[in-house]
């Protein structure tokens, strides 16, 4: 995925057909040692091909997936009017809690 970053991002700062010398020089900038064999199956497999085609022929691909996820499960039922009546609602006062600064999470641009 790194990789396909990279290229996502030099083609998007305007080299649309960026090289792998571009492309390392990016990945490093992240923090990252590149992967030749994958760099150049990428370059490979994009070659001469316009990035958003790309993207769209994949989404074609990916609209006859199916991710499951029949429907949500049924709400409670309400509770019944005396059980209502005779039950005062308490009122939680949620603490604000500070927040650890952490600029980058824990993670790095190409983990």
């Amino acid at each position: 995925m790194k990789h396909i970053a990279a290229y996502l991002l030099l083609n998007l700062a305007g080299a649309s057909t960026p090289s792998k010398a571009d492309l390392e020089k990016v990945i490093k900038a992240g923090g990252v040692e590149p992967d030749d064999a994958q760099l150049d199956s990428l370059i490979a497999a994009i070659a001469g091909g316009d990035v958003n085609e790309l993207i769209a022929q994949g989404l074609t691909k990916i609209g006859s997936v199916s991710f499951g996820g029949g429907g949500g499960g049924s709400a409670a039922s309400a509770p019944a009017a005396g059980a209502a009546a005779a039950a005062p609602e308490k009122k939680e006062e949620k603490k604000v809690e500070e927040e650890e600064e952490d600029d980058d999470m824990g993670f790095g641009l190409f983990d």
